[in-house]
């Protein structure tokens, strides 16, 4: 008898029951970890119960080293994990060290209980907060007291991803000095659309991704009464002039992505998009690898490190593409 396709009941594949007050029981999570030495939870909005797990390096950088900070957004198809989730807990404190960068990582607020846009919303709130503790040096927290925030980045994984773009457009034309945000790097970035990629169609059957669990993580996170061609899930179809002149806006970005993910295609389009619109953009497919292999495979977390790494350090070289 052949093995049952992981598609064929995408909510035993994701581990969630709907409820009838149209919340979910998530029967199966990754262990939340506490903070440790070298990072700590800071209240972001209580009435949302949002936060932000910072991050230092545990290795110590020389005196007088002004470190940069990159803003972190966790994968989860908008419906899953935490800032707290191992995974993401042990990648941002391996990033903190490697990149040598203060990492703020996110606990924003999961559909369906919370559709969109309210995890944008929680992003708008934190790089807000981050400008209000630039612009407070008296009351600025300790650990960012050794900061530059002239030099920031803003990075997520899958639903992250789409969390970076999403929160790029809606802070586009915000004042936000002293914090100059230099690139944006969107990794495995998770958009969609009614009809299918020609790698969703070649993949439906993924063993990480497949096509019915992201039809049905669309249906749960999206706002009620709209398909997945609504701007929030395809910007590529849906965006109008103010959001294509707003992305024109964007400072450079990465984009990173892997042969074997059926949102590649998405990906590369997204790519396609901003460099329609002049943004320099900088680009990373890796044919070999899966949707969320970094989190699995040292060997690509270090690769999507090394990449990241040097679109950091050439975006702090040069003189800020963007207005934000």
């Amino acid at each position: 008898m052949e093995a049952t396709p992981p598609s064929s009941d995408p909510y035993k594949f994701l581990n969630i029951t709907l409820n009838s007050d149209g919340s979910l029981t998530r029967h199966r999570d990754f262990p939340k970890l506490p903070p440790t030495e070298h990072s700590k939870d800071i209240p972001l909005n209580p009435n949302n119960k949002t936060f932000i797990r910072l991050f230092k390096p545990r290795n110590i950088p020389p005196p007088e080293t002004k470190l940069p900070i990159l803003v972190y957004f966790h994968g989860g198809g908008f419906i899953l994990y935490s800032a707290a989730s191992a995974p993401f807990h042990e990648s941002c404190t391996k990033m903190a060290d490697r990149l040598q960068t203060v990492i703020l990582s996110v606990e924003y607020r999961l559909s369906p209980e919370h559709r969109l846009p309210a995890a944008y919303d929680d992003g708008v709130e934190a790089i807000s907060w981050l400008r209000d503790q630039a612009r407070n040096g008296g009351d600025r927290d300790t650990w960012l007291s050794d900061v530059d925030f002239s030099r920031c980045f803003v990075m997520g994984s899958s639903s992250g991803g789409n969390i970076v773009y999403s929160v790029a457009l809606r802070v586009a034309e915000t004042d936000l000095s002293p914090v100059k945000i230099r690139g944006l790097i969107m990794n495995q970035a998770f958009f969609g659309g009614v009809e299918p990629s020609d790698s969703e169609s070649r993949l439906k059957d993924d063993r990480i991704c497949p096509l019915t669990a992201t039809h049905l993580l669309w249906s749960l996170c999206l706002p009620h009464g709209v398909d997945r061609d609504h701007v929030y899930s395809n910007p590529i179809k849906s965006s109008g002039a103010e959001e294509r002149e707003k992305m024109g806006r964007f400072p450079s970005t990465l984009i990173n992505g892997y042969g074997g993910d059926p949102l590649v295609d998405r990906q590369r389009d997204v790519a396609e998009m901003l460099k329609a619109r002049g943004v320099h953009v900088e680009t990373r497919f890796d044919q070999d690898g899966f949707h969320a292999c970094e989190l699995f495979d040292e060997s690509k977390a270090k690769a999507l490190y090394d990449t990241v790494e040097g679109f950091m350090k050439s975006c702090s070289m040069t003189a800020p593409s963007s207005n934000m």
